[in-house]
């Protein structure tokens, strides 16, 4: 009997030793990744002069005119995607600790627009587009984190701000055209191959985020935890730059499949700067830089040699997810 007691206070003395150094004040540091879902999805921002569709339109090759087969909204979030980040603690009683966390997350690519045009009553193609966006960003994320103070098992709810530090939608379009050319039999045919890359910078702003989540403690130094999480981070556009661009078009006798003439190429550097640069603004007006007209591919605006003006589009990169990670005592 007396074996027994001395091991059930020797066994309590144990325990309580762990919950106390686990429970002390101190700081702590935390890695974790997860994988978030889009949970308020919303129609895509226009890219460039084309609207969030998908869409397949039929031309008449007599007249000109087209006819809209199909057409559908493009919606979704760019709040899905993988996140991974590192946090420092501390523990200010048993209760409640304070945590800064540092954030990456890359979001899964969406289709932002397509549109395909075919030659009516037929299947030949002669022109398509298609843009596919995704986001990157560096945020950081200081919480409040609140809990009963168990000792294996510890459910906590974690709740404060995300401000992003860094961030760009990354707009990548494929885009194809075939057109008569001027002064050659309509067999003769222009196709034109384009592939251009851009990045949105974001304005800065704030968001919220809040957690449920529980601690294992593997030691009194070592845990691990899994949370489900919570994240509404809005962003509206602030400027635009085109990173890449390549145009080739060949003048192709369709009824010999020959070339005629050499390529003719045009890269980012023939863009004017109205071309490659873009300042978002709330309001268009008539003092704003936009597009007069197009010539070919190349695309006048009121000043060639100024950024362009649109309207500010909005997105969000929150979402719901879970992250898993390992808590190390300091």
């Amino acid at each position: 009997m007396r074996r027994i007691l001395l091991t059930v206070i020797a066994a309590s003395a144990i325990v309580f030793s762990a919950n106390a150094q686990l429970n002390r004040k101190g700081f702590y540091f935390k890695v974790a990744g997860g994988y978030f879902f889009s949970v308020s999805p919303g129609q895509f921002p226009d890219v460039g002069p084309y609207p969030p569709r998908d869409e397949h339109v039929a031309v008449n090759p007599n007249n000109g005119n087209t006819t809209v087969l199909r057409e559908k909204v493009l919606t979704g979030s760019y709040g899905e995607g993988i996140r991974g980040g590192a946090s420092l603690g501390y523990v200010i009683n048993q209760y409640i600790s304070v945590e800064l966390t540092a954030n990456y997350y890359s979001s899964k690519k969406n289709l932002m627009t397509r549109s395909l045009t075919t030659i009516q009553n037929t299947e030949t193609e002669v022109g398509k587009i298609e843009s596919k966006g995704y986001v990157q960003a560096v945020d950081v994320a200081p919480s409040i984190v609140i809990s009963p103070g168990y000792d294996k098992f510890n459910p906590y709810v974690r709740f404060g701000f995300v401000v992003p530090v860094w961030g760009r939608l990354y707009i990548e379009t494929d885009a194809s055209r075939t057109s008569a050319v001027a002064g050659q039999p309509s067999f003769v045919q222009a196709k034109t191959m384009i592939s251009r890359k851009e990045e949105i910078e974001p304005s800065p702003t704030i968001g919220f985020q809040g957690a449920l989540g529980v601690t294992y403690a593997i030691n009194n130094r070592l845990g691990i935890f899994l949370e489900a999480e919570y994240r509404n981070v809005p962003v509206k556009s602030k400027s635009k730059v085109v990173t890449s661009y390549r145009e080739n078009t060949k003048i192709i006798n369709t009824n010999t499949g020959q070339q005629v003439g050499t390529d003719i190429n045009r890269g980012l550097d023939d863009l004017s700067v109205a071309e490659r640069n873009t300042d978002y603004v709330t309001t268009l007006d008539q003092n704003s830089n936009t597009p007069t007209g197009t010539s070919g591919t190349t695309t006048n605006y009121k000043n060639n040699n100024a950024p362009a003006n649109d309207l500010k589009s909005y997105i969000n990169i929150g979402g719901l997810g879970a992250n898993l990670g390992l808590r190390i005592r300091l």
